[in-house]
């Protein structure tokens, strides 16, 4: 519901009820108790005109109105191309990695299909996205009606939730672990393996061109406008790690040997399993591994100019395996 708010200090009255008399006030008087703020203050006719178109609060968009509304299936917006979203392959941003797999009849994997639910990919950005963030999802609607309903899209920190829902309707099961180590394990992937690849990706000059062939060059072909996008990212990455680091001092050496202990640990997690915790079958935590691991490796189709990161993951080979198991099984 739109929000009526009156602007600050809002003097009800039409006129000051300390004297409506006398209009010949000496300009001088009082002025010796004037604050700076009042060199700022509305003068009270404006005031009264702003008073009568106060500020709304507007709801969140609708998504546009080209979408589709007739869909009968399940998309998946992440980082991708045209040519990679109409041929299934592997989104090149490791958020958007964890929850998509190709399409395929008979199979099923990274987090969507490991609980067989059927959806296709489609290309999108950050400000198609009603969260400000991808992936989301645009839920399958067959209902005959579906073209004059709002579709309510399903935000990334959802997506897992809304899977489980699938599932319960279905009677099925959820395939993730209770281990109590789950968190700290987890916390390796959110924080050391994240900031190295950020600080890879997006800070490491060498890897410039990279950056721009990916996020920068599909939003716009002028030159002024990349310069501000390559920017803005590099920006937010600086932003991010000296926040996760609680520090304004980066150095790569440290984040390598943080990521390096990180991939340690994980090997050791798995050891001689197929999946991490010993489950039967791949749960979260395998294809958020996955989402690192496989766009890390050689085979990843990254085209890195430095990849020490992808040099610290070949010391691990059952690491390597995993990702080659998901890629056969579910790509």
């Amino acid at each position: 519901m739109p929000q009526w708010m009156a602007m600050p200090d809002d003097d009800t009255t039409a006129v000051n009820a300390a004297d409506t008399s006398d209009r010949h006030v000496d300009p001088n008087k009082g002025s010796g108790r004037r604050s700076w703020r009042d060199l700022f203050a509305i003068p009270p006719p404006v005031k009264r005109v702003f008073d009568k178109v106060p500020l709304v609060t507007y709801e969140a968009n609708e998504l546009p109105a080209r979408a589709p509304r007739d869909r009968g299936e399940n998309v998946l917006y992440v980082f991708t191309t045209n040519d990679g979203a109409r041929n299934g392959r592997p989104s090149f941003n490791p958020s958007c990695l964890r929850w998509q797999v190709r399409q395929d009849e008979e199979t099923s994997g990274a987090y969507l299909k490991f609980h067989s639910v059927p959806f296709s990919t489609a290309p999108s950005s950050n400000h198609a996205s009603p969260s400000g963030s991808l992936p989301f999802l645009l839920p399958a609607d067959r209902s005959s009606d579906s073209y004059f309903k709002t579709q309510e899209a399903v935000t990334s920190s959802k997506i897992k939730k809304w899977i489980i829902r699938q599932r319960r309707k279905e009677a099925a099961t959820i395939n993730e672990s209770e281990d109590v180590r789950y968190e700290a394990y987890a916390s390796l992937l959110d924080n050391r393996i994240r900031r190295a690849w950020l600080y890879q990706l997006y800070l490491n000059p060498a890897n410039a061109a990279l950056l721009h062939d990916l996020y920068i060059a599909p939003c716009s072909s002028n030159p002024f406008v990349q310069l501000a996008i390559g920017h803005h990212l590099r920006e937010a990455a600086t932003t991010e790690l000296t926040k996760s680091l609680a520090s304004d001092t980066i150095v790569e050496d440290e984040l390598m040997h943080e990521a390096e202990e990180a991939f340690s640990a994980l090997s050791q997690l798995l050891s001689e399993n197929d999946w991490f915790f010993e489950l039967d079958r791949p749960s979260l935590f395998d294809a958020n591994v996955f989402s690192y691991t496989h766009l890390l490796a050689d085979q990843g189709g990254l085209q890195w100019r430095e990849n020490k990161l992808g040099g610290l993951l070949k010391q691990h080979e059952n690491l390597l395996r995993h990702r080659e198991r998901v890629v056969s099984m579910y790509f």
